[in-house]
């Protein structure tokens, strides 16, 4: 089967990390979108940042002739970005998987997701859609990732966990097994998370306590 080419949108660092991706999978990636003007019709590594994210020009490529993936880390803005491309290209950003990622046969991966190199995803895990899975991140088994979450380089995600949409994670957390994650919670780096989190609630610490806002 044809694999289409792949256009990046965003060329700062989640971007040049996604292009590693595609190259280690032998994908070509057609160019770089961004709106960053100083970087148009520059190159990254032979691939050239060709004009704004937004551009009609760039983006009626995008469908039968080229996939698109969303280098954006600002969930709101990746998720506008995601919804335009439903909305005007009525197409779902593709998955960038390292090949030296870990995906457990009976995982369940949505569209759209970031799992960088040394992740390792579990037996019947399960990963919704536009997730960023850094370095080395481990979703043990049957635990749950909702949509757009980011999970930091090196965090633990335990057996059974219940991650909601929308949560960020930073890098060396420890979620222990079973515990739910209410919608966009917050935990800060280094934490080690032994109760159950509300929705919205930022927490930091070992063992991880609430932030007062």
């Amino acid at each position: 089967m044809e694999i289409n080419p792949v256009i990046i949108m965003g060329a700062k660092g989640l971007g040049k990390a996604a292009l590693e991706i595609f190259k280690s999978n032998g994908m070509v990636v057609y160019g770089f979108l961004d709106d960053d003007t100083s970087l148009h019709q520059t190159e990254i590594d032979e691939v050239l940042v060709l004009g704004k994210i937004e551009d009609d020009g760039f983006l009626k490529l995008i469908g039968k002739k080229c996939d698109a993936f969303v280098a954006i880390d600002e969930n709101k803005y990746r998720q506008n970005l995601v919804k335009m491309l439903n909305d005007r290209r009525h197409v779902m950003p593709t998955n960038a998987i390292h090949k030296q990622a870990i995906i457990a046969q009976t995982a369940q991966i949505g569209y759209g997701n970031f799992i960088n190199a040394g992740a390792n995803v579990g037996a019947f895990a399960k990963i919704g859609q536009h997730c960023l899975i850094h370095t080395g991140a481990i979703i043990d088994f049957e635990a749950e990732i909702g949509d757009f979450v980011q999970i930091g380089a090196g965090s633990i995600i335990g057996a059974g966990a219940k991650i909601g949409e929308g949560t960020f994670i930073g890098s060396g957390v420890a979620i222990v097994p079973d515990l739910e994650i209410g919608k966009n919670a917050r935990i800060g780096a280094g934490s080690v998370v032994i109760e159950p989190v509300k929705a919205g609630a930022t927490l930091f610490g070992n063992p991880a306590k609430e932030i007062s806002r």
